[in-house]
């Protein structure tokens, strides 16, 4: 029989008990939002463990709050989240897989103003099944300054130099030290999802303004879009912005109806004396990119082009 001795002093004695989890989700560390006209776009992934490194088994709402000065909790949010359940998270204790959420704030104008420094500050935080949280997430900003409204009257025309872009500016209102503003038009092919930026124009005036889009391919069809983007310099900081609402999108087929240029710079050189008779045919090219050839015709004073 084998018996305890004082070298295992620990016999028999179970181990230190453990408190029983409180459960409460791990504060989101990845918030990030984007600002679009006077909307804000939030994101974040789903916590999947819990502070004390268990799986999430129950999420209560996540509370969305937002603020001019630094938020340091959520006790008045702007807006709540619905549970969302991790998954992965049954008895087998599978890695639990990423979910992610997302919200939309709607920044009220009495919020947004003309001073380039100013902030909207956004947090979130997780709630269990018992409705009590762990902390908020990092802290995510953007300028709280007014954006100003897109562009009216937005038209696109297909030409043989190119698509067209035309638009009615928008009213300026007095300079501000510390923003400035200038058009922005996207192209995006019908039926992608990707946007290519086609070019800016400073908007510093009030009046029409137009851009040429040389980069499309003919006989496709393209969405184009324009927005107005601010842009926000502060002494010693780098420069921010943010885009405004959009146009309404304009489709367009860039059916190609138009000849190519007509060459130009022609001349006619002929041969020398005691040389076989011949003529010496020299203009400048034509760069039109959908360009097949040339066709070359002759014929003598006073008659007809053969």
């Amino acid at each position: 029989m084998i018996s305890c001795t004082v070298a295992h002093l620990g016999c028999g004695v179970p181990g230190v008990p453990k408190a029983p989890s409180l459960r409460l989700p791990e504060p989101v560390s990845d918030l990030r939002g984007i600002r679009k006209g006077d909307s804000v776009y939030l994101d974040w992934t789903v916590p999947a463990e819990t502070t004390d490194r268990l799986p999430v088994r129950h999420l209560g709402p996540t509370r969305v709050c937002r603020s001019l000065a630094v938020v340091s909790e959520c006790a008045n949010p702007v807006g709540e989240v619905a549970a969302a359940q991790p998954s992965g998270t049954g008895p087998q204790m599978n890695p639990p897989s990423k979910m992610q959420a997302v919200y939309t704030d709607q920044i009220p104008h009495t919020l947004l103003g003309e001073n380039p420094g100013a902030k909207l500050s956004y947090a979130i935080s997780v709630l269990n099944a018992n409705g009590r949280s762990a902390g908020i997430s990092n802290i995510v900003q953007v300028p709280a300054v007014a954006a100003p409204p897109p562009p009216f009257d937005f038209h696109a025309q297909v030409t043989a130099g190119g698509v067209v872009l035309s638009w009615a500016g928008i009213s300026q209102a007095p300079q501000v030290q510390g923003l400035r503003h200038i058009y922005r038009v996207y192209r995006r092919p019908e039926g992608g999802n990707t946007d290519t930026v086609v070019g800016e124009v400073p908007a510093d005036r009030s009046s029409a303004t137009e851009l040429v889009d040389h980069s499309f391919e003919w006989e496709k069809t393209y969405l184009y879009r324009a927005t107005v983007v601010t842009l926000i310099q502060e002494e010693g900081k780098p420069e921010t912005q943010f885009e405004g609402d959009d146009t309404p999108a304009v489709k367009v087929f860039a059916h190609d109806i138009f000849p190519p240029a007509v060459p130009s710079s022609l001349q006619a050189v002929f041969s020398g004396v005691g040389q076989q008779p011949f003529i010496d045919l020299i203009w400048a090219p034509d760069t039109d990119a959908d360009l097949a050839g040339y066709n070359v015709f002759r014929h003598e004073a006073g008659g007809a082009t053969g």
